[in-house]
């Protein structure tokens, strides 16, 4: 897998490799910017693409491949 840029990661899809509340599908719907600006991204938020629910999560939690796969498979 390529390296990822938390800044790269909006209106990125991805997959997850075990179902969320019966979904699959989901898109980085916002990056959650740090409240002071030297500070480092931490969280993005995904929305899952058929009920629109969004939750946020660890960013780096995405470079697990056993949680993630890059994509809509």
């Amino acid at each position: 897998m390529n390296p990822l840029s938390p800044k790269k990661l909006l209106l990125t899809k991805w997959t997850a490799v075990k179902p969320i509340a019966k979904q699959k599908h989901f898109l980085v719907s916002k990056v959650i910017l740090p409240d002071q600006p030297n500070e480092k991204i931490e969280f993005v938020e995904i929305e899952a693409v058929y009920s629109q629910k969004t939750t946020v999560i660890s960013w780096r939690d995405l470079t697990n491949s056993e949680l993630w796969i890059q994509g809509w498979k």
